[in-house]
């Protein structure tokens, strides 16, 4: 199971690391600019015939047994692939393969298979984009026999590819648009977003700090390790770890009435941007659920700074910032054969699509590339 744990960088130069992100939170807390209301109003409801249980073209393929080192692994894998190169042709994929014995294997290597995908400013070189990126993992629980683990994590995932559509013509005109002004070439100016669907989350057995976390350990020991090239013409980036401006991990998402906290004081401050796009929409009847209470609490009220075990676990002990949207408590599905399909709350899914849509337009500044004539400019 996740556990809570207490966040501290474990490099040597850890203090080095704290004063770089408080660098880095500072310079986009000054340029973060709000999507008007129109804006939000634009941002599209997530289609039936995509979300749909049995037939969506995004999430039904998921939603079966996906145990690293299964054929259910490697058709869900298929499917990702096969769904950005027909949807997505200008996003680029690629995987970061990785083997390790588990603790129900002996001697036998597992295969783990990391998808990243991205989508970057055309004129940059290795190195000098920074990302926003969101991830959420794809493997399923080994234990009960046959689970399917929608909110665990299907639909999140589902999730992340409505939000790469929904972003693609936006971040098309924007790099067009500062292609043609002759824009760009600076560190601060080459924003990218990074999809992570990372594998080998679950623990084969208990949750250890070796049997967890498989994918994701391999690909940030593999990005800390591997230089960029100090070839590129704004060669900033010591590694592809320090070109992540936000790390935003979706986990436990699908469930009606989640809570989610506030759980880093160094990002609490985008946790509230999150939480007050999810207001504002409410408030312009945008999305379809009425909760008792907003998913994110305004001004995280329900504070646990520290955290819960997770994927981020291995970039936030190299210094990458997070941004953890996981309930807390867990839904009552949680590790249950109950978490399939059928108990996905629908309304829910489709709501989170828009929220962590409208955070990422509003986070790669596209209120530039955004011009409608009815919209309030103070809105």
């Amino acid at each position: 199971m996740r556990v809570p744990f207490t966040s501290s960088p474990s490099r040597p130069n850890a203090w080095l690391t704290i004063l770089q992100l408080w660098t880095l939170t500072a310079s986009l807390v000054s340029a973060y600019k709000p999507l008007s209301d129109s804006f939000l109003r634009a941002i599209p409801m997530p289609e039936s015939s995509d979300f749909d249980i049995h037939t969506g073209s995004m999430l039904s393929p998921i939603l079966i047994p996906r145990v690293p080192g299964t054929a259910g692994q490697k058709k869900v894998q298929e499917h990702f692939a096969s769904w950005f190169q027909r949807e997505l042709p200008k996003w680029t994929v690629e995987w970061q393969n990785s083997t390790s014995r588990t603790s129900i294997s002996g001697n036998v290597e597992i295969p783990f298979g990391n998808m990243i995908i991205r989508r970057e400013p055309p004129w940059t070189k290795p190195g000098q984009t920074n990302y926003l990126t969101l991830a959420a993992h794809y493997d399923s629980k080994y234990e009960p026999e046959g689970f399917i683990g929608a909110i665990d994590s299907a639909a999140p995932c589902a999730m992340l590819m409505q939000v790469a559509k929904n972003l693609d013509k936006y971040v098309t005109q924007m790099y067009d648009e500062m292609a043609e002004l002759g824009e760009g070439g600076t560190v601060e100016m080459d924003m990218g977003i990074q999809i992570l669907l990372l594998d080998g989350e679950e623990a084969f057995q208990k949750w250890t700090d070796t049997d967890s976390l498989y994918g994701a350990r391999a690909l940030a020991e593999k990005w800390a390790t591997t230089p960029n090239p100090p070839s590129a013409k704004f060669y900033k980036y010591r590694n592809p770890l320090n070109q992540i401006s936000m790390f935003m991990l979706l986990d436990l998402l699908g469930s009606a009435e989640p809570m989610i906290p506030s759980y880093f004081s160094e990002t609490h401050w985008a946790y509230q941007n999150l939480a007050t796009i999810e207001t504002r929409m409410r408030e312009l009847r945008l999305l379809e659920t009425k909760p008792k209470e907003n998913f994110l609490p305004d001004e995280g009220r329900n504070r646990t700074f520290g955290g819960i075990s997770d994927d981020h676990l291995p970039f936030i002990k190299q210094g990458v910032p997070i941004l953890h949207v996981i309930p807390s408590p867990f839904p009552h599905v949680w590790h249950k054969i109950e978490d399939d399909g059928e108990h996905l709350d629908m309304p829910t899914v489709r709501d989170w699509a828009r929220i962590v849509t409208a955070f990422a337009l509003e986070w790669l500044d596209m209120m530039e590339v955004w011009s409608d004539p009815g919209d309030n400019p103070e809105s």
